[in-house]
């Protein structure tokens, strides 16, 4: 009697401030990734026939929370034994999980030549930024590592907003690719570039609020060049500290001429995401200051 293995679509989330990303660290490295709880801890307790990997459909760097982020694994049972249900897999991966910033959200039963990278349909990554604090170490203890604190204490919200919409449509990206992209090529469809207001946070004292603002960034995609959002995001906010121009965003995007490092001195937070049909759903954040960001 053949043994049968069963795929399965794998919804999960995670905090990435203790991460060196999502992708697993191979090695001895001191540095470890989501996806190592994932395999070497729960995974490792369904006793597949074969050792169970994770085949992650969006990559989050390091420091980067995912709200919804997915997998595709294959479980291969010995003989006579059926494959498990979605149920029992999602109960078992979170009850072997040991880390408690990792969370599996739902599981799903999915054809056998299913990939979760390549049927990914739209992935969102959400920047937030503060406004009006001093610096990081300045934020109230719930906000920090969720968004960067800009040491400004206003932006220019409707030129950001007017240089997002350079950015919409079809373009080559190769202005905000990082190096070492492994994308064959740099033309990629952004379906949206939002900044607006963000909603007051509940985890902050009134009188905090009455200086501290919040701004959301939102890009969607169905896929990105490596570290294209925080460029974008780094240039975004370069308009909103009057260092760019709307305009100057423009050019920036049809030289084609990557950013490099002194070109692109903002850092900060990041979100990432995907989910079932499939979409992705993420929040990267990685904290920085304008001294500066994807």
């Amino acid at each position: 009697m053949r043994s049968v293995r069963a795929r399965y679509l794998v919804y999960f989330q995670y905090v990435g401030t203790g991460f060196n990303g999502v992708a697993a660290v191979r090695g001895s490295q001191r540095a470890i990734g989501v996806q190592n709880y994932l395999e070497q801890e729960a995974a490792e307790r369904l006793n597949s026939v074969e050792p169970v990997r994770f085949t992650i459909s969006s990559r989050t760097d390091a420091g980067v929370h995912a709200l919804s982020n997915t997998a595709h694994l294959d479980v291969q049972r010995r003989p006579g034994q059926p494959p498990f249900s979605p149920e029992v897999v999602a109960q078992a991966l979170n009850t072997h999980l040991r880390h408690p910033a990792i969370r599996v959200l739902q599981v799903f039963r999915v054809p056998s030549d299913f990939h979760a990278r390549h049927a990914a349909t739209s992935r969102t990554y959400l920047y937030r930024l503060a406004t009006g604090c001093p610096g990081p170490d300045q934020l109230p203890v719930f906000e920090r590592n969720l968004c960067w604190a800009l040491r400004t204490d206003c932006l220019d919200v409707p030129a950001m907003q007017e240089a997002a919409q350079h950015l919409l449509g079809t373009h080559d990206f190769s202005a905000f690719q990082s190096a070492g992209s492994p994308a064959a090529s740099p033309v990629r469809t952004l379906r949206r570039a939002s900044v607006s207001p963000g909603p007051t946070s509940p985890f902050v004292l009134p009188e905090e609020n009455r200086k501290l603002h919040f701004w959301t960034l939102e890009f969607e995609s169905q896929s990105f060049l490596y570290r294209q959002v925080r460029r974008m995001t780094a240039v975004l906010v370069a308009v909103g500290l009057g260092v760019l121009t709307p305009t100057q965003v423009r050019v920036i995007l049809e030289s084609q001429d990557p950013l490099g490092p002194a070109s692109c001195t903002l850092q900060g937070p990041q979100y990432g995401n995907d989910d079932p049909g499939h979409r992705t759903l993420g929040l990267a954040v990685e904290p920085g200051h304008l001294d500066q960001h994807t």
